[in-house]
């Protein structure tokens, strides 16, 4: 696939370039302590819904779990929107500013949710409390990813950004390890019904509060938008920089790539990395509700410490094998997980089950970043990350938890399934085909790339 010409010169200045690779991880580092926050409110909802299921719905309601995953599939509805909106305002008035003001609205909604009322005391009220704050939350996610993902790609150097890149998963499967931690401590010292009567409650405001520290670290981060383009785009060239017109008819090869790339895995990673935990949840619950929580605790951080060596990997032998890998495992693995794991009574075959499937994952999730950052000019990069990943993301990743559950309800797993196979399939054959392992890329010499007037991926 090919890009156009942009039609605004910019310029990149990437955060590391005067400096070092110490800076250039001092960066990658404040840059990940937002982003490790930011998915622990996101994934605080999903590893404690079972617990707060019944303060929002009517525990007689039978259709309470469905509502409790479809307010969480319909928050992925907002995330194109902050995709469009962070990554507009990223390209045009820098990165840092961007993230600091997604950071803020989710602390903020954390609060939200941690001190709403219980439907007992306010009726419904409490479940559209819930919604309208998971929507918000939704946008600055939506925000956060594409932002996050071109600042850690723009501020790594070359020859390590594969690498570096990386840590934009390690904090984001670090957000879901943190939530399940939390739970975990909790069960230590809480019995079930405590949490479910206000132990959810603080793990929301840990997040609230841990956000507004994160706030001014933030603060202190290089910027990696070169000012020349912050200056072009304030006197005119912002028609161009983050414009949707620029991205649908200039840069649409590789929104619609970036699009392709990432539905596979991110089908992929709710399938395995959500579901899969639930799986084990459902199998242990009662007197072995502690062996369940360890298990997805330990994998999970094991999928979180396996990242940076993906991307490690990926500096070596190119994005495109690692892709490749995760398609293939994919296409033949998904069907095991998701009719295995849940039979599983014993504790090292659930673990295993769940780690393979993991170790799998990490030939997308360690690079995804990266590969999608270097499908973009510097004028549109953040908008072009941010929203190919979040209309993907919004179609396939945030439904999938839903439709598991809904096929779980009417005996159509094998359904769910096919449907999973199938879309990974389909990315794979875009890696395989419309990826190259190494070559030129925009984020490696934006200035050769504008002379050539087209990059091919």
């Amino acid at each position: 696939m090919t890009s156009s010409t942009p039609a605004a010169p910019t310029a990149v200045s990437v955060a590391a370039a005067p400096g070092s690779l110490r800076r250039s991880v001092s960066n990658t580092l404040k840059g990940s302590a937002g982003n490790l926050v930011e998915w622990y409110d996101v994934y605080v909802y999903s590893v404690f819904a079972a617990y707060f299921e019944s303060q929002f719905f009517s525990p007689e309601d039978k259709n309470a779990t469905l509502f409790v995953w479809a307010i969480f599939a319909m928050t992925f509805l907002m995330r194109p929107i902050g995709a469009w909106y962070f990554g507009r305002f990223a390209d045009r008035y820098g990165r840092r500013l961007a993230l600091t003001v997604s950071v803020t609205l989710m602390a903020a909604c954390s609060f939200v949710i941690a001190i709403t009322p219980t439907v007992g005391t306010i009726g419904v009220a409490a479940p559209a409390i819930l919604l309208l704050a998971r929507l918000v939350q939704g946008f600055a996610t939506g925000g956060e990813y594409g932002t996050s993902a071109t600042y850690m790609s723009e501020a790594a150097i070359p020859g390590r950004r594969g690498f570096l890149s990386s840590f934009h998963y390690v904090t984001l499967v670090g957000g879901h390890v943190l939530a399940q931690l939390t739970l975990l401590l909790m069960l230590q010292f809480l019995d079930v019904s405590q949490i479910s009567a206000w132990g959810w409650r603080v793990a929301f405001g840990l997040g609230g509060i841990a956000a507004i520290v994160v706030f001014w670290l933030r603060r202190t981060m290089d910027e990696s938008l070169g000012s020349e383009s912050i200056e072009a785009a304030r006197r005119g060239g912002a028609q161009a920089s983050g414009s949707l017109r620029e991205l649908f008819v200039r840069q649409w090869r590789p929104l619609l790539l970036c699009f392709l790339v990432t539905a596979g895995g991110t089908v992929a990673f709710y399938t395995y990395s959500v579901n899969g935990p639930k799986m084990i949840q459902s199998a242990f619950a009662g007197d072995d509700v502690m062996t369940g929580t360890i298990i997805n605790l330990v994998a999970l951080t094991m999928l979180m410490v396996m990242q940076p060596v993906g991307g490690w990997l990926s500096d070596l032998v190119g994005r495109k094998s690692l892709l490749v890998f995760f398609g293939i495992g994919g296409v033949l693995y998904t069907w095991f997980l998701v009719l295995a794991l849940p039979r599983q009574t014993d504790w090292l075959a659930a673990f295993a089950i769940l780690t393979v499937g993991f170790v799998i994952l990490t030939g997308y999730t360690s690079i995804n970043a990266v590969v999608k950052a270097e499908l973009f000019p510097t004028h549109v990069r953040a908008l072009g990350v941010g929203l190919g990943y979040a209309l993907a993301n919004s179609a396939f990743g945030g439904t999938a938890p839903l439709l598991y559950q809904a096929a779980l309800r009417t005996d159509q797993v094998v359904a769910f399934v096919v449907y999973a196979t199938i879309v990974i399939a389909a990315s794979l054959f875009v890696y395989v085909f419309f990826l190259r392992n190494k070559g030129a890329n925009w984020l490696d010499d934006e200035a050769a790339m504008r002379g050539r007037g087209a990059l091919r991926r």
